[in-house]
């Protein structure tokens, strides 16, 4: 071992699941389901590396503080005391932005360390929304921080959610902040903290020089080995809290020699720590008894593991179709959402799949726009150039048939297109039901009408009326 070794955790995408849940794991042709994760467990991880190796730096890539009831009820309040007891050295966000920008930098100056972004810039002025770079010294190391956020929050995001600000990919500006921290600050190690996602992370290691680590997000990858692209260590470390990253680094006149890797499953045998363990016990306390109540029952594991049609997004498909008098239903493609096995359905598990509960809407579209609207988030999905990659998953659907070329140029996937079985006219009127600007955007449409009802809402009614549930795959959406 050489003198300066350092050892990094992350934690990327954790989506404020405090306590432990379930957790989808693939097995030959089928998913298992696993009790996983907890910001308790977490910290006994962090603990217990932090002593083995005291040079040791953790960093936690967003999508932290949004995601579940609790985080959502105290607009992401609830989980600063657990942040600071995890004690990070940097973060960077995503989903931190949802409860407005002015608000989510509220929340960053009571956390005991910086969030990072050279790519969130003021309307007004163009200046930084936060710091762009740290210094950390770990012994004879001095190590350059640079966080880069999520760069779809003022595309692809309701319009609440970037106020007053708006974000660039910071592929432009990162090479001035690595060239500065080398040649100005004279630092031997660059650790970029990133919310873009992996494909995109993926081609600014290729093109930028000079990053030795990038601790990659959004995307929810597993990487049970790091990718090593143009001399950088990229890794992601899946979501929900469920893995944590560690990387450990051998590094000798400021160049890394060798590095192991390993993906930590938080497992359901790790010992809770203790003090974080009664902070979330408090968090849950006054929410404990509602969340806990029995709703329903599914005969369907639901999930959001699969990129074209998901079971969970199907049950919200048919509740909001039994809401409405609607032909078709959309919703974002989200990713996270811990996993609800066959069995037993909890209030606290229609919270986890839809936190910010929006009402329900309902829009007139042309088949012209229902056409043009999956063609556009198709490319934001497969777009060739990882840089036009934006959101999630594929939008969810229902009420339609829809088969694509996932090969084919933007505006030129789609080969067929039916609604209730009979092909798609271009100038005939269908009635869709949606949540949120991301599930039919304002672009799209006429004579919306929002509705008195409110997500979890018709969840509930759904599954008073259909018990148990099944909410199995139905290939809505194929590729061919």
């Amino acid at each position: 071992m050489f003198e300066n070794d350092l050892t990094i955790l992350q934690m990327n995408d954790s989506h404020a699941y405090l306590d432990i849940h379930q957790e989808l794991f693939w097995e030959g042709d089928h998913a298992k389901y696993e009790l996983a994760g907890g910001y308790a467990r977490i910290a006994t991880i962090f603990n217990q590396i932090r002593e083995e190796n005291p040079k040791t730096l953790v960093f936690d890539c967003g999508d932290t503080i949004h995601g579940t009831y609790a985080a959502v009820k105290t607009k992401g309040e609830a989980l600063i005391p657990i942040l600071n007891y995890l004690n990070f050295d940097a973060m960077t966000a995503h989903w931190e932005f949802a409860y407005g920008p002015e608000h989510f930098k509220k929340l960053t100056k009571k956390l005991n360390y910086p969030m990072l972004a050279i790519n969130c810039y003021h309307e007004s002025n163009n200046e930084l929304f936060f710091k762009p770079w740290i210094i950390k010294e770990i012994g004879e190391l001095k190590i350059g921080i640079i966080g880069i956020a999520a760069t779809i929050v003022d595309k692809v995001m309701p319009a609440s959610f970037s106020k007053g600000i708006y974000f660039t990919l910071g592929n432009e500006e990162l090479p001035y902040y690595i060239n500065k921290l080398r040649n100005e600050e004279k630092v031997d190690l660059i650790v970029v903290v990133s919310h873009l996602g992996f494909p995109q992370e993926m081609k600014l290691a290729h093109e930028v020089e000079g990053i030795d680590v990038l601790l990659s997000a959004h995307t929810h990858n597993r990487l049970y080995k790091p990718v090593l692209v143009n001399n950088t260590i990229l890794i992601q470390s899946g979501c929900h809290g469920s893995f944590v990253g560690m990387l450990n680094l051998n590094i000798s006149r400021g160049k890394v020699v060798n590095f192991q890797h390993k993906l930590i499953t938080v497992s359901e045998d790790i010992k809770p720590d203790p003090v974080v363990e009664n902070m979330v016990n408090l968090i849950l306390k006054p929410y404990k008894d509602e969340l806990n109540q029995f709703v329903g029952y599914t005969d369907t594991g639901l999930n959001r593991n699969t990129v074209l049609e998901s079971t969970m997004d199907n049950f919200l498909l048919k509740s909001l179709l039994s809401e409405t008098d609607a032909q078709i239903a959309f919703s974002n493609g989200w990713r996270y959402g811990a996993p609800v096995p066959p069995g037993k359905i909890t209030l606290n598990d229609l919270h986890n799949i839809i936190p910010t509960n929006p009402p329900v809407s309902t829009v007139e579209l042309t088949g012209k726009e229902i056409w043009m609207m999956m063609e556009e988030n198709l490319e934001h999905l497969f777009a060739r150039d990882p840089y036009n990659q934006m959101g999630g998953y594929l939008k969810r659907c229902m009420g339609l048939n829809l088969y694509f070329k996932v090969e084919n140029p933007h505006g030129q996937r789609i080969q067929e297109l039916y609604i209730a079985g009979k092909k798609l006219y271009m100038d005939q009127t269908y009635r869709a039901a949606y949540v949120t600007s991301q599930g039919v955007p304002p672009i799209y449409g006429k004579k919306r009408d929002q509705l008195d009802v409110h997500a979890v809402e018709t969840l509930l009614n759904y599954l008073s009326r259909n018990q148990p549930l099944n909410a199995e795959l139905q290939g809505t959406v194929i590729t061919i």
